[in-house]
């Protein structure tokens, strides 16, 4: 009864988090005349990916590397094909040519990464797939070198990713930053409730720790950016919805494993590469849902196949679950 207590309490936090900080980032992106992409990429994905980050560095402290990874590979397949997918069912999404060009490649490469770190025995001859301090340190590498670009497009003072000029509500400095605050920390203590009550449910059902990292925990602490992303489409901005899901993915690659993996190596376990694979051709397939049908739109009917592809793999999963 508890653990449905904070799983439905943690839910509400999270709505109204997301609320505010869309409200409250999107007001000082027009303040600094900053794009929505760039607020999406930064402030919003960071503090959307804080769940993450607490729950990947403590399970790598703790010795809990299946969570800790199965967490990050998790959200990133859920925040590309049930997040880009579900908000493009509620509104269609328009991509700027800049993400397609370069955002969304980038995505693609850091999964890419993440496979080669993650296979040692196949690539360097290893007796574990394990993601060392080594691979930890060149992951905080390329967060850097991901940070440079980043205020790079700030600098140049990159388009609107919709191309059209948004309504966003004004308001005084010290209000957009309550109202930043205020929404990480909803976001982030919701998400914690969450992803207490969901895995306090599993492990009373038996499920294994990979499991609960690729599904339950994955999905919880990506609540924050599904909510932000579908609040920040309603409101017409889908920069910051897109900016989001993309700053996400690499934040919690690049930082969070490369963090997690800092502090003490993580062998891969039960994670392997058919999560990987899927990660990967999630990428791929989020780049190329903006060329077709409508292009640099992601229609609903792309929506509905990214979200129809989670549940099979969510299917898959499972199966595998009720086979051991």
């Amino acid at each position: 009864m508890l653990d449905l207590i904070y799983l439905i309490g943690g839910l509400a936090l999270i709505l109204v988090g997301a609320n505010a900080l869309t409200d409250g980032s999107a007001a000082v992106a027009k303040k600094f005349r900053i794009s929505d992409l760039v607020i999406g990429l930064t402030i919003v994905a960071f503090g959307t990916s804080a769940p993450e980050l607490v729950i990947s560095l403590l399970s790598s402290i703790k010795g809990s590397a299946e969570m800790a990874i199965g967490n990050v590979v998790g959200s990133n397949i859920f925040n590309i094909l049930m997040i880009i997918g579900c908000t493009a069912l509620v509104l269609p999404m328009k991509v700027g040519e800049g993400t397609m060009s370069k955002e969304i490649p980038l995505v693609i490469l850091s999964s890419f990464v993440l496979a080669f770190f993650a296979n040692d025995i196949l690539l360097d001859g290893g007796t574990v797939n394990v993601i060392s301090r080594i691979d930890g340190l060149v992951l905080l590498a390329f967060f850097l070198i991901f940070m440079r670009y980043t205020f790079a497009i700030a600098h140049n003072g990159s388009e609107t990713e919709s191309g059209e000029e948004q309504k966003i509500k004004e308001m005084p400095g010290w209000k957009s930053a309550l109202f930043i605050l205020g929404g990480l920390a909803g976001l982030i203590g919701g998400g914690q409730l969450f992803v207490e009550g969901a895995s306090g449910i599993a492990r009373s059902l038996g499920v294994s720790e990979s499991i609960i990292g690729l599904t339950l925990v994955a999905g919880g602490t990506s609540l924050p950016e599904l909510a932000t992303s579908i609040t920040a489409a309603l409101k017409k901005n889908s920069g910051i919805a897109i900016g989001n899901v993309i700053g996400s993915n690499l934040f919690n690659i690049f930082f969070v494993l490369g963090c997690s993996a800092t502090v003490s190596p993580l062998p891969m376990g039960n994670i392997n590469n058919v999560d990987v694979a899927v990660l990967i051709g999630s990428s791929v397939l989020f780049w190329l849902v903006g060329w077709f049908f409508k292009k640099r739109t992601i229609t609903r009917i792309e929506g509905a196949l990214l979200v129809i592809c989670y549940v099979a793999y969510t299917g898959y999963l499972i199966s595998q679950q009720a086979s051991v």
